[in-house]
């Protein structure tokens, strides 16, 4: 695997939530969190838990009732194109370009390191081809993204977040359409990344992927739940609690895995 250029500075990102509310409804209650750098987040639920939610609020993407800091100052006080160098953004089904070529859709990353109207440089472009290598999309990188399948579609936009070679990367369900080969890689990028004193913080649907986190954030009714280690016997009752004790978590040639019961 290629190695990552150096990271931006990583942010402290802390958010306190008294609540949030869509079309009238509260969505989000009650919760704190504060992802660490150098540690990978996942953050796990059952359908409705709120996990997409949060974390577009961690984005800055949601209004809320509460704070939202960032290195101790209020993240609405950071400057947009600051704060977009040092926290990228996976969503899911984002739309872009149809029309764009892979390549260029990976560039966007690179906007808030470049001035107005500004060409790209030569560490543009070494990032766009190394993130495109990392998920290895740089093949098809001249294929305009109406063109790739839904798993390339989703290793191209990948690249465009890892190509932002920000400290903190939030992730909502990025094992989407990736066949399971490429889940296991994506899972040596994050690894990577939390190896430089990244941050990672990821809404996950793949228990099983969930489980290799540092950290698992549980979620149920727009409440966090629990949060602790993977490998810790609370964490596991708090996901069989919240999935109504469908599953089992087994530990299997050394690592825990999540099972249908």
């Amino acid at each position: 695997m290629i190695r990552a250029h150096s990271l931006s500075v990583v942010p402290r990102l802390h958010i306190e939530l008294t609540t949030l509310s869509l079309g009238g409804r509260a969505v989000l209650h009650p919760l704190a969190l504060a992802p660490v750098p150098g540690e990978w987040m996942a953050v796990v639920g059952p359908n409705g838990a709120g996990k997409s939610t949060l974390l577009r609020t961690m984005a800055g993407l949601l209004p809320f009732d509460g704070r939202l800091m960032l290195d101790g100052r209020d993240a609405a006080d950071w400057p947009a194109r600051e704060r977009a160098q040092h926290i990228a953004w996976l969503g899911q089904q984002e739309i872009t370009a149809e029309d764009l070529s892979a390549y260029d859709v990976v560039m966007l990353g690179r906007l808030p390191h470049q001035a107005w109207l500004a060409p790209a440089s030569t560490a543009d472009r070494a990032a766009v081809e190394q993130a495109m290598q990392q998920t290895q999309s740089w093949d098809w990188r001249d294929r305009p993204l109406s063109r790739l399948s839904g798993g390339e579609r989703q290793r191209v936009l990948l690249a465009r977040a890892l190509a932002v070679q920000s400290g903190l990367l939030l992730m909502d369900e990025p094992l989407a359409h990736l066949d399971p080969p490429h889940q296991s890689d994506w899972v040596r990028l994050v690894r990577e990344r939390v190896s430089q004193g990244g941050a990672v913080v990821s809404v996950l649907h793949e228990l099983n992927m969930a489980l290799q986190a540092d950290r698992l954030v549980v979620m149920a009714d727009g409440r966090i739940v629990h949060q602790g280690s993977p490998r810790d016997a609370d964490t596991h009752a708090a996901l069989q609690d919240v999935f109504q004790h469908r599953l089992m978590i087994l530990q299997v040639q050394g690592r825990w895995v999540a099972l249908n019961a």
